[in-house]
């Protein structure tokens, strides 16, 4: 691999870049119900926080980068006592929000979780904020953190929609990192330059490996993977404060680029300009903490459930139709041995509801996972693609995720066979999951929080124009312990 042009004259900046600066810098968001969904975003994405704080595997990893080294008038946390420097702090929220595989998510030819970039942008602005002050200055407002999601949603999920990042074995988490550091050098007053040089370096950086996501080597990393990604596009952002210089070909540099070297020499692609698509039409993780793929197959399980519960023992097999990178991610057998494993197994998230009626965190854990049940259950399933179901899957008039399933009896009766093609978090379900996320961040609430501090949180979120209205520290500061 290499490079024959000696001629070292810089060149200008690939397109993609100014695009993406271009955006960030410029480009004013006029969507109310872009706002709107960023609002609901935001209560949905510090709900799921505050639940991995129940799980000692997450609480393990949050804090300083060592003990020792917090910063005084830091990034808050939130649900914590910790008070960091904005890279760990980005880190921290980030992985805390990914951790239960609970949050938004958007489905393309690459599949990610947007609200990934949440760690980066609250840690960004909380800390300029509070510099802002120290200055005699006029600290950011929460409507600045609102479209700081909304734009790095779009720089995730339109990028998403046509390169397949997975398909040459690279995570899912290099867009968090490019996102989060597009708009949090904006968030920091960076320059358009300013986000050009960080952008490049952000797509310079290469990308993590899938191994985690996948078995045999499936593992935790996957849920702290993004909390990183949005914490190394905080620092990157910073260096860029510094005047740290950029790399005007770091996406087509013959030989050296990330293209050739990264992507098999195709180009990235995009077919839209950015605008405010993706959070409009993002897919928010309600009712079930589960790999998206797999959410409508959980609630068709749950539509079986008390149907087939009382006669486990009598079953022949279990049909799961599904759409082809459902069978390509999460289709899996033999043993599963963590939390991360399982919730990225189709079979197991389809046995659990037709024994319990219900899906839950806990339910990966290994007190429940120990039920012979579950594995005498998943070796009874087969588990297809639905031709129907992955065409739909890549329309962008229906961006539906089908999941189906049927129990089939050893008298050779069968259960009706269950298909449902939208989940509750798609936007054509809105009417109906809204008032579950917020009973979902209500709840999320009431379990970390005295009333008195859950009530002023609920009162900060609950109308729109107050929120936007609302300086980020002192957002930020409802949720320290």
């Amino acid at each position: 691999m290499g490079s024959n042009i000696r001629d070292a004259k810089r060149p200008d900046p690939d397109q993609e870049l100014v695009a993406i600066a271009d955006y960030v810098a410029d480009k004013a968001i006029e969507s109310a119900e872009a706002y709107e969904t960023a609002r609901y975003c935001l209560m949905d994405s510090l709900a799921c926080a505050m639940m991995a704080l129940d799980y000692p595997a997450c609480t393990k990893l949050l804090g300083p980068v060592v003990p020792g080294a917090e910063m005084r008038d830091g990034v808050v946390v939130p649900g914590t006592a910790y008070r960091l420097d904005p890279v760990m702090g980005a880190f921290n929220i980030g992985a805390m929000i990914r951790w239960l595989d609970f949050n938004d998510t958007w489905l393309a030819a690459e599949w990610g979780h947007p609200s990934d970039n949440l760690g980066g942008i609250l840690a960004a602005a909380d800390y300029e904020s509070r510099r802002r002050l120290a200055l005699g200055k006029q600290p950011l407002t929460m409507r600045d953190v609102l479209t700081a999601a909304i734009k790095a949603h779009e720089i995730q999920g339109v990028l998403a929609l046509e390169n397949s990042f997975n398909r040459v074995g690279l995570d899912h988490v290099l867009l968090v990192r490019l996102a989060t550091t597009a708009v949090t050098t904006h968030l920091l007053g960076g320059s358009r330059e300013d986000v050009i040089n960080a952008v490049s370096n952000a797509w310079i950086d290469g990308g993590a490996l899938r191994t985690y996501r996948h078995a045999p080597n499936t593992g935790s990393r996957k849920s702290w993977a993004a909390g990183d990604a949005s914490a190394r596009g905080v620092r990157l952002a910073l260096m860029s404060q510094t005047g740290e210089m950029g790399y005007p070909s770091a996406l087509s540099a013959k030989g050296w680029g990330f293209q050739d070297v990264l992507f098999k020499g195709e180009q990235i692609k995009r077919s839209q300009d950015y605008a405010s698509y993706v959070m409009e039409h993002v897919l928010f993780k309600i009712s079930f903490p589960a790999e998206f793929h797999a959410q409508t197959a959980v609630e068709a399980a749950m539509a079986l459930h008390e149907q087939v519960a009382p006669k486990l023992d009598q079953i022949d097999k279990i049909v799961i139709e599904t759409q082809e990178a459902g069978v390509r991610i999460i289709d899996k057998t033999g043993p599963l041995d963590n939390p991360a494993d399982r919730d990225h197994c189709i079979q197991y998230m389809v046995a659990i509801p037709l024994i319990f009626g219900r899906l839950t965190a806990a339910d990966y854990e290994d007190a429940v996972a120990v039920d012979p049940r579950i594995d005498q259950l998943r070796d009874k399933m087969e588990v297809t693609e639905n031709k129907d179901f992955s065409r739909d899957y890549m329309d962008p008039e229906k961006r539906s995720i089908g999941n189906a399933v049927q129990v089939h009896f050893k008298d050779g009766s069968a259960t009706d066979r269950i298909a449902v093609e939208y989940p509750i978090g798609h936007r054509r379900r809105r009417d109906e999951g809204i008032p579950v996320l917020k009973d979902k961040f209500h709840a999320a609430l009431a379990d970390r929080f005295a009333p008195r501090q859950a009530g002023a949180i609920a009162e900060a979120v609950a109308e729109q124009e107050a929120l936007e209205r609302m300086p980020v520290h002192e957002f930020m500061d409802l949720w320290r312990m």
